[in-house]
């Protein structure tokens, strides 16, 4: 009798269900005796015991079905070893529900912070498995997050939609893509969609050469230009602030984000008309793209390859259009941002699109 837990932790994607189905049926074609016990709402059903016995038809018909059936939540790393608001120990409440059940693994999906408190489970002697999914596609070891490809395809297509507004008034358009730390969603769907400028927080900008771009287009006959601009683009001078001084001057701020203070500066400089539009959570939504379904299919059979292995402590990974297994003590707590000198950047810049560097 194999006995696994299995939970989704902090934002939701696309591709969730599609990876737990993944995990399911390659364990449930191995094994004869298997049962499968969900917690809903990511670490807080494991926290607080609230769980229950799936079955096969739990994961039958959601390959294609977004979101996750378990629901999900953030519980921040940072906060895991405070007690809660009852005096609760969360990592001994997480450790006693494991036990209770007596499980054998504990199969983890989620992003950065999930991955943390996977590791800390790790450490605490808990046999776990982690499936790397963000659509931010930031997790460090593993080439690509599942999730990331089908927020790239809606991000793609919200800017498509802009160009036809964007060329019929002669506008400039400003696409605020998700992205608070790393610009990997932003890069490929800026890309992807023909974006004249492309804003990351890897690379600050001087909003005087974003100008002198929108202009350089101007003058060439172009009557509109498009903007990706990732949620966490930061210009050089306030990337030249510290921590503290930054989040002053944002607390401070009269707009709603820095897509709008872009706005501004170049209604002010230009003299032109300009929108700003934000697709917001609809990236995180809808159905998986076929990419994503077979990569969640692949990495959860390669999970179920790892609990039939009893090789624990890892993350399962795609390196090389591969599945690995990544010991979790050598990438939890990295991030992986984007390179401003990678060669996509160059290439993306050889053929005319600025980053405001």
């Amino acid at each position: 009798m194999k006995r696994i837990g299995m939970l989704t932790s902090g934002g939701d994607c696309q591709a969730l269900n599609a990876a737990m189905r993944g995990v399911v049926k390659g364990l449930s074609e191995n094994i004869s005796e298997l049962e499968i016990y969900g917690f809903y709402e990511g670490y807080k059903g494991l926290i607080y015991g609230n769980y229950r016995l799936l079955t096969a038809a739990d994961f039958s018909g959601i390959l294609t079905r977004g979101g996750t059936i378990l629901g999900t939540s953030r519980q921040p790393f940072k906060y895991m070893r405070t007690p809660d608001e009852n005096g609760l120990d969360k990592v001994v409440a997480m450790k006693q529900t494991y036990h209770k059940l007596n499980l054998d693994c504990l199969v983890i999906l989620g992003g950065n912070g999930t991955q943390k408190t996977a590791n800390l489970l790790r450490e605490e002697g808990l046999n776990v498995v982690h499936l790397p999914k963000t659509i931010d596609n930031d997790i460090y070891g593993t080439d690509v997050t599942f999730g990331f490809q089908s927020a790239v395809n809606v991000a793609t297509q919200a800017i498509d939609c802009i160009h036809t507004t964007a060329a019929s008034h002669n506008r400039v358009f400003i696409v605020e893509v998700m992205g608070h730390k790393v610009g990997w969603l932003t890069l490929y769907a800026g890309v992807s969609s023909g974006a004249d400028i492309i804003l990351l927080p890897e690379i600050p900008y001087d909003i005087n050469k974003v100008i002198k771009a929108i202009k350089k287009r101007s003058d060439a006959g172009k009557g509109f230009t498009i903007l990706a601009v990732a949620e966490g683009a930061i210009s050089k001078e306030d990337a030249a602030l510290s921590k503290k001084e930054y989040k002053k001057k944002q607390e401070q701020s009269k707009y709603p984000s820095v897509s709008y203070e872009i706005a501004a500066q170049i209604e002010k400089a230009l003299g032109t008309e300009v929108r700003v539009a934000v697709p917001g959570h609809t990236q995180r939504g809808g159905s998986p793209c076929p990419y994503d379904r077979a990569l969640c299919t692949r990495l959860g059979a390669a999970a179920a390859k790892a609990i039939l292995d009893e090789d624990y402590g890892c993350m399962i990974a795609m390196i090389n259009n591969e599945t690995k297994r990544v010991p979790l003590s050598e990438v939890a707590g990295k991030l992986k941002t984007v390179d401003p000198n990678c060669r996509m950047i160059q290439e993306a810049k050889l053929i005319g699109i600025s980053f405001g560097d």
